[in-house]
């Protein structure tokens, strides 16, 4: 049976949750500390002992009735519950001391926006589907998209909504310019004709035609060497790469969340839009 004096530790999957991370964005830590109780099994003596108060002040932050607003005592909190350098920064706090002392720069604790890291977009494929299912906006940056939208049985192709009209759901998708001389470069890089490459962005913009009666989508096509593959669900990217002799679902996938400091969430997406800006609309 747990004691008061043992640490809390929330896996790392919960730090993860939407609603985990609403709370830390909200400085809801009465939210946090419900969370602490529901994913770690954490009594509130436990949680008092971990973040310096009495469990009268930590049961009175849990049912509302009191509210947090001194950092150092969200520091406290922060470090009471082991809270990751992501958690912390969603909370509004600095990396954690012993982050600060340095560590190899190529250490992922280092870049908090990074949650996970997958061998291949197949990995991704059920967490990319969940997170594609409960969004507003879904931004896709690919070549030709079949095998995330464009196809029957594409990867995101079940995760967009039908039903009043399928207007929940705001959908941007960019597509290599299947008459650009980018196109032509890509298809020699991964040993394919172009008309063969240019045919299966044509088709993908065909079957994303169908979708306009049916949800809010458009589609896009940019003219220049792609580089990032990137499929946005609201705050949370998955980002792999296109290289010579591999297609961006054959990449490495990282799983980029956005926080307060973070900027590769934030260059991502500002990349995205300055495509967007620059290519011509075709669906």
């Amino acid at each position: 049976m747990a004691t008061s004096l043992e640490p809390i530790e929330l896996p790392n999957w919960a730090w993860e949750r939407a609603e985990v991370r609403e709370a830390l964005r909200a400085r809801d830590i009465g939210a946090v500390f419900r969370h602490a109780q529901q994913y770690a099994g954490a009594s509130q003596a436990r949680i008092a002992t971990a973040t310096g108060m009495t469990q009268a002040r930590v049961n009175e932050i849990i049912n509302g009735r009191r509210e947090v607003s001194r950092l150092d005592v969200y520091e406290r909190i922060a470090d009471g519950l082991h809270m990751p350098d992501d958690a912390r920064h969603l909370l509004g706090l600095a990396a954690s001391r012993e982050r600060l002392s340095g560590g190899a720069a190529f250490d992922l604790a280092a870049f908090p926006e990074v949650v996970r890291v997958y061998a291949a977009q197949r990995s991704a494929a059920e967490e990319i589907q969940q997170q594609a299912r409960e969004a507003s906006e879904l931004d896709v940056l690919a070549v030709r998209g079949l095998g995330l939208i464009g196809l029957n049985d594409s990867l995101l192709r079940a995760c967009l909504p039908r039903e009043q009209g399928g207007m929940g759901l705001q959908a941007r998708i960019a597509l290599l310019d299947p008459d650009s001389d980018a196109l032509a470069r890509r298809a020699a890089e991964i040993g394919e004709s172009a008309e063969s490459l240019a045919s299966g962005v044509r088709l993908a913009e065909a079957r994303l035609r169908e979708l306009a009666g049916t949800c809010n989508i458009s589609a896009w096509k940019y003219r220049m060497l792609p580089t990032w593959r990137l499929i946005r669900t609201d705050s949370t990217m998955f980002v792999g790469a296109f290289d010579v002799g591999w297609e961006g679902h054959e990449s490495a996938t990282y799983k980029v969340m956005e926080t307060p400091h973070g900027p590769l969430f934030r260059g991502f997406r500002r990349m995205f839009e300055a495509i967007i800006d620059g290519a011509e609309r075709t669906v």
